[in-house]
């Protein structure tokens, strides 16, 4: 067992002990039972979504795409990574695979650290969706001035902490 899934695991003890104490057997079956619900859209979700991002790695020239976002791209590529993230489609199931798939074929660790945040911060269809109907355009305008340099920002951090630690995936 790796770090990460050891953490899972106290997690999911600890709070099972807190459910239990707190509303005993009863809520430790709804806690089931909701886990279940979820793990039945995931089961179906899941591999569609990894899917989608192994069949991308045979359409997407991976030597173009690494000369992008690889390892020596630097600045650039971590520029590019972090407006590519924020014109992915589609929530994690979609767009955590697709960064998988791009880790896999030669994308550096800091590249994808900014696709990812870029996802996360700009997600250009939340954003026609959800943000400009309820909060407005110069509300997005004002949104996007201030967190424009976020993904950026910790695509050079990953990038310090892969130079600094010797890290990587």
């Amino acid at each position: 067992m790796n770090g990460p899934l050891i953490l899972v695991w106290v997690a999911v003890i600890v709070l099972a002990v807190l459910v239990w104490r707190r509303e005993g057997e009863a809520g430790l079956r709804a806690g089931g039972r909701s886990a279940l619900d979820i793990a039945r859209t995931l089961v179906i979700r899941l591999p569609l979504a990894l899917l989608t991002a192994s069949f991308l790695i045979h359409i997407i020239p991976v030597e173009a795409m690494t000369r992008l976002v690889g390892p020596a791209s630097g600045l650039v590529g971590i520029i590019t990574a972090s407006l590519v993230g924020g014109l992915l489609p589609g929530g994690p199931m979609t767009s955590f695979p697709i960064a998988i798939v791009f880790l896999q074929s030669g994308a550096g660790v800091p590249q994808m650290v900014a696709l990812v945040a870029g996802w996360s911060v700009f997600a250009l269809h939340r954003m026609l969706a959800y943000e400009a109907p309820i909060m407005g355009w110069k509300f997005i305008a004002l949104r996007m001035g201030a967190s424009l340099v976020l993904p950026v920002l910790a695509g050079l951090a990953a990038g310090g902490v892969v130079a600094v630690t010797g890290l990587s995936y």
